[in-house]
């Protein structure tokens, strides 16, 4: 009863009328901009990389790439983060992080997300150089210094390690529950 945060069994147990009730009050138009999904995470003054990650999650969610997020794209975003298969989350790590589009991902890309993701989560554990170390030593074989995507699929795959740093890092666990809650409270600087 004390818990103040929704666990992820809370919010895949709502119903589809109250996630609408949520996104209706957040964004009354029915449409999320880029500038309000900063506004409803509490995301402003980033660095660039954080604010360039920031970017390319809304970017990715939204899927017909008309510049909002609409409420269909909405509860698939949500829906694929919370339940969604493995290959599917692995999908859409790799859009992710191929920043240029070109349909590999090389070093510098994926260091730059794991930067900014650390920037947004306050969580460095570890740092994006040694997980960008390790990925590439274990999974780019041949040494090419960039991924395709169905070789960081079948290379996370095939290391649990691998793939338990990137749920770590990848887990939006807190960005869900500001959007369960509601908008995030100011933080009193210390």
């Amino acid at each position: 009863m004390g818990n103040t945060h929704a666990s992820l069994d809370d919010i895949l147990a709502e119903d589809m009328h109250h996630w609408y009730n949520k996104f209706m009050r957040e964004s009354p138009s029915g449409l999320i901009t880029l500038f309000e999904l900063k506004s409803i995470l509490g995301l402003q003054g980033m660095n660039e990389d954080a604010n360039s990650y920031v970017d390319q999650v809304f970017f990715t969610f939204d899927m017909d790439g008309d510049g909002y997020i609409d409420f269909v794209e909405y509860i698939a975003a949500i829906s694929l983060m919370l339940k969604g298969e493995i290959n599917q989350k692995l999908k859409w790590y790799f859009k992710l992080f191929d920043q240029d589009g070109n349909g590999k991902i090389d070093k510098d890309e994926l260091e730059t997300i794991f930067t900014a993701i650390q920037d947004i989560t306050r969580n460095r554990d570890i740092l994006p150089e040694e997980v960008v170390a390790l990925i590439f030593e274990k999974i780019d074989v041949e040494g090419e210094g960039e991924l395709t995507l169905e070789e960081f699929i079948e290379g996370a795959k095939d290391h649990p390690d691998i793939m338990d740093m990137l749920k770590k890092l990848m887990d939006l666990t807190p960005v869900l529950v500001i959007i369960v809650e509601g908008r995030q409270k100011p933080i009193n600087a210390s």
